[in-house]
């Protein structure tokens, strides 16, 4: 499981509305810098800025509404399994996925073993032997002609694919919703997927550990740290 092509975008927008409420526009000390690249605003925030935004975040969701207009994009690779709990968030996500019906099945590429989450020796076997009839299947699937014999095939190989089949998503996300799955997941039996791949990620995102662990900080440093 790996997470790439991060991009963050809406500081300046969302620091600005944050104080449209009493109108305090002009205390905002927030400041651009061209040479800072961790989000694409090159927003550089400011100590009135963070400590207003970390009141709000204290005082409940409905208090920090700005945090939903910070916006993330990634590529996520995970397996199945990990997805069916990710989509637990699809109010707050977006995501456009590589498609398991298309490309299962590649003319050049046989199923592969890097192409599974596994972490011990029975896994590993047991995948094994699956990829052995999954690519006795591929070779059935290219020698059929008709399109209804291709289509069952498919189908009886989409039946027996294993859960840990990794798929990639460019997912879309807020740092509120962000921060609702950190609360959730921090601790999550899946450890190695949630908390030292997701939620070690989360640690990387601009800011994290002024806005989305606010209030987290020990859990801050134990994920930072995870391996």
């Amino acid at each position: 499981m790996k997470i790439n092509n991060t991009e963050i975008y809406g500081f300046k927008a969302s620091f600005r509305g944050m104080r449209n409420p009493k109108n305090s526009w002009h205390l905002s000390d927030s400041y651009t810098d061209k040479y800072f690249s961790d989000n694409k605003d090159n927003i550089v925030l400011g100590e009135k800025d963070l400590k207003l935004a970390q009141t709000l975040i204290k005082a409940g969701t409905e208090h920090c509404k700005f945090m939903r207009q910070i916006q993330v994009w990634c590529d996520i690779t995970a397996p199945r399994y990990w997805w069916s709990e990710f989509d637990t968030y699809k109010i707050g996500t977006s995501a456009n996925s590589t498609s398991t019906m298309h490309k299962l099945f590649d003319k050049n590429t046989k199923i592969t073993l890097d192409m599974f989450e596994y972490h011990v020796e029975i896994e590993k076997q047991n995948i094994l032997n699956t990829i052995q009839y999954l690519n006795k299947l591929r070779d059935i699937y290219f020698e059929v002609q008709d399109q209804q014999s291709k289509d069952n095939v498919l189908t009886s190989a989409k039946r027996i694919l294993p859960e840990s089949y990794l798929n990639t998503r460019t997912v879309n996300m807020n740092y509120a919703t962000i921060r609702n799955i950190l609360m959730q997941r921090k601790y999550h039996r899946l450890k190695l997927e949630w908390q030292e791949v997701f939620c070690n990620w989360i640690t990387t995102l601009p800011y994290a550990k002024e806005l989305i662990f606010c209030g987290l900080e020990e859990d801050y440093e134990r994920l930072k740290g995870a391996e």
